[in-house]
């Protein structure tokens, strides 16, 4: 079996699809892409595929090794997330060349489904508790939401005082043991960060999420120690190289890598072994589509520390397609309990609808993130 082609498709909402052809009639596809950067992704892609096109598929850890070490400059959010998309993809072929899930061929699943939670609130968070109350009401027994609006390096106790009466509410409506997730999105700088850490932790948080930018992560040391709520952090980490440092450390309680940035399927079992050795979970990030999320169903398959499964069927993000629109049988990723159940199909365990996919392309989007300012006129993390 021999790879002939590689071909991407920029999908609204703001996702990029990989399909990876062979002459063998198998063909696989990943989820490559950098929000708000997909095609500088794609161009990514297509500059690995001069290592790949003629090549046998199924040989995935050494393209990964070529992929990775074949060029001089590695690593960072482009070229890793290029490497999982096509990873992804490789995995795909390979399992449906076998006629096996892809966590089959990963030792096979030791869990049958596992716990997903929902965003709510949007990028500045609003009305929480009704949208936390229809979660709720939908099966969902925990849910994610951005913490504050934009935060300056030193600001004012009332937008602390905001986050605290939104996470009361929730609360409030659902109780104590309703899981609930607070983004720090990056967007608080340390001098706020254990403000805000402190202050959350009568509420028995499920986590706090990036309290600091990874790249403040020496910041944790002193947050972890005004708080015991878990602190999780990992979506800008893209390789066990980058996962090193902070699970050394010690003061991050659950990782978060992204399979379509951390270098696919086959990178980030590896992170999340690393992280077990050192006892800490793994809740992987995928506010992306349902190529991404198939391949995080097979990891959180084999992944003894997986606990929870972010998702994104009504993420604010997703206003033209959701998660489902792509999919021949969107049945596959059916919620029941605040679950979903492992995909037992070949591959990633699903079917991507590729005339709903290329019709999509011709569309295409080129999402950016929002640009925010304070009221100073200077620049806000997002």
């Amino acid at each position: 079996m021999k790879i002939t082609g590689l071909a991407t498709f920029i999908v609204p909402p703001r996702w990029c699809f990989l399909k990876i052809e062979t002459d063998e009639g198998v063909s696989g596809w990943g989820e490559p892409v950098v929000e708000g950067r997909a095609h500088t992704v794609a161009a990514a892609v297509d500059e690995l595929a001069d290592y790949l096109v003629g090549k046998d598929p199924r040989l995935i850890e050494d393209h990964w090794t070529v992929m990775y070490r074949g060029g001089f400059y590695r690593g960072g959010a482009v070229h890793m997330s290029a490497i999982a998309g096509i990873d992804q993809a490789l995995w795909d072929i390979k399992g449906k060349a076998l006629g096996v899930p892809v966590h089959a061929l990963l030792g096979g699943q030791l869990r049958e489904r596992i716990r997903v939670y929902s965003w709510i609130g949007g990028d500045r968070p609003g009305d929480t508790a009704r949208m936390a109350k229809d979660c709720a009401d939908r099966g969902f027994t925990a849910v994610k939401m951005n913490g504050t609006e934009e935060l300056q390096i030193v600001d004012t106790h009332d937008k602390v005082d905001a986050v605290l009466e939104r996470v009361q509410a929730i609360r409030d409506a659902l109780g104590p043991n309703f899981g609930i997730g607070v983004d720090f999105h990056g967007r608080v700088h340390r001098p706020m960060a254990k403000v805000l850490a402190k202050a959350l932790e009568p509420f028995k948080l499920m986590f706090i999420e990036e309290p600091v930018l990874s790249e403040h992560a020496e910041a944790l040391k002193e947050i972890a120690n005004h708080c015991s709520t878990p602190i999780a952090l990992g979506e800008r980490l893209f390789s066990r190289w980058d996962f090193k440092r902070v699970l050394h450390e010690g003061y991050v309680d659950i990782i978060q890598p992204d399979p379509s940035h951390s270098g696919g399927i086959t990178e980030t079992r590896k992170i999340a072994a690393m992280a077990e050795a050192y006892d800490v979970a793994v809740a992987l990030h995928c506010p992306l589509g349902p190529i991404a999320l198939a391949a995080n169903l097979q990891l959180d398959a084999v992944c003894y520390n997986a606990f929870i499964q972010e998702q994104s069927l009504g993420i604010h993000y997703n206003t033209t397609n959701d998660l489902l629109d792509y999919l021949v049988d969107p049945s596959v990723f059916a919620y029941r309990d605040g679950h979903v159940a492992i995909p037992q199909g070949p591959g990633l365990g699903i079917e991507v609808n590729e005339d709903f996919v290329r019709r999509a392309a011709a569309e295409g989007h080129r999402w950016r993130n929002p640009i925010w300012r304070h009221a100073d006129g200077s620049f806000a993390e997002w």
